[in-house]
């Protein structure tokens, strides 16, 4: 069952159209990442889903209950939507317990115990709830943002680049924690977010949104090796594309003929082959082709390798990731070798 059902969702502020035709649905106890570039819509649609903004045309469903559609907008607090927004939000004079139990009716709101299991059930001690809010992490703090949002019970959390604020070591760890927390509630929820391996990671599905369109919903395995097109490519991790002849299974390029993915188009194509795709071998044993390492960028776990062809006159530079630990020597002449299969794109 759907727990969040958007049907031809239509925006638009001062004659420019923000959303045009959007259509998702929301598994009930999933988690579905929406990834888009700085004015593709994404911060929008949260809003018309939380209630914050009235839609021109389309509907959204909420457990089965229209919230928005033609003469219906229900008010966000009437929607039992929890929102966690960027950073947090808390509420610096109220202790940890107070900011997490504020959302609730009056009475609940004196529930020491309930703060104690919601604070539990996102990753954090019970001792916390005393606490004020400056006296935790950055990392804290989202989880009992986190908190506060699953109190109310709500049929669905909305995520509005929770994790923007924090360092990268700190933002993987609490990411992590979130997710973990939202599937141990069973919560059902929407990730809106600018980050490709946060939405990879997090989300059971991410849906790409492109100049106010869906232009693809799909698990985060298949988005990354099966983008609709080049540009998503693109988008979506880092990218090698280089012209090609596909024909019967394979595809001929500059690096060698190589085996193609399922379903794939024959003629002419661009062939997307992902950096970690690209082996570097010793001379001597078998390659695709050869190379000259052009710059190495460390970044200690692993390296980003510059490539340039060494027979092909005029060739684009290639990019690979290579182990930390394997890094070759600006100048160095290396084979390549592609594995595993390749996407490829008709040319129009």
């Amino acid at each position: 069952m759907a727990a969040l059902e958007i049907a031809g969702l239509a925006k638009a502020f001062e004659h420019h159209r923000v959303l045009d035709s959007v259509d998702l649905s929301v598994a009930a106890g999933t988690m579905v990442a929406i990834l888009g570039a700085s004015g593709s819509g994404k911060t929008t649609l949260l809003r018309l889903v939380a209630g914050f903004e009235r839609a021109d045309a389309g509907t959204i469903r909420i457990g089965g209950e229209t919230a928005s559609g033609p003469g219906v907008h229900l008010p966000p607090e009437r929607r039992r939507i929890g929102y966690m927004a960027q950073e947090g939000a808390l509420f610096p004079h109220l202790s940890v317990a107070d900011n997490v139990l504020f959302g609730l009716p009056r009475p609940q709101r004196r529930d020491r115990r309930r703060a104690e299991e919601l604070l539990a059930l996102a990753g954090l001690p019970a001792s916390y709830a005393g606490r004020a809010p400056h006296e935790l992490s950055g990392g804290e703090q989202s989880r009992v943002a986190l908190a506060r949002a699953l109190a109310p019970k709500p049929r669905l959390v909305l995520l509005d680049e929770p994790f923007a604020a924090l360092d990268p070591g700190l933002r993987t760890e609490t990411r992590q924690a979130v997710a973990a927390a939202l599937l141990a509630a069973g919560a059902t929820a929407l990730l809106v977010t600018h980050d490709q391996p946060e939405a990879l990671s997090m989300g059971r599905e991410v849906a790409v949104l492109r100049e106010g369109r869906l232009v693809q919903v799909a698990r985060p395995e298949a988005l990354y090796r099966r983008p609709l097109d080049a540009q998503l490519a693109r988008f979506v991790g880092e990218a090698v594309l280089v012209s090609g002849q596909a024909t019967d299974g394979t595809v001929r390029c500059s690096l060698g003929r190589l085996a193609l993915a399922p379903d794939m188009p024959d003629g002419e194509v661009e062939v997307l082959i992902r950096p970690e795709q690209i082996r570097l071998v010793p001379p001597g044993e078998s390659a695709d082709a050869l190379a000259r390492v052009n710059g190495v960028t460390f970044y200690g776990h692993d390296a980003s390798v510059s490539l340039v062809l060494s027979e092909v006159a005029g060739a684009p530079e290639l990019s690979a990731r290579v182990a930390g630990h394997m890094c070759p020597r600006i100048g160095e002449e290396v084979g390549i070798r592609v594995e595993g299969p390749v996407t490829v794109f008709r040319v129009a």
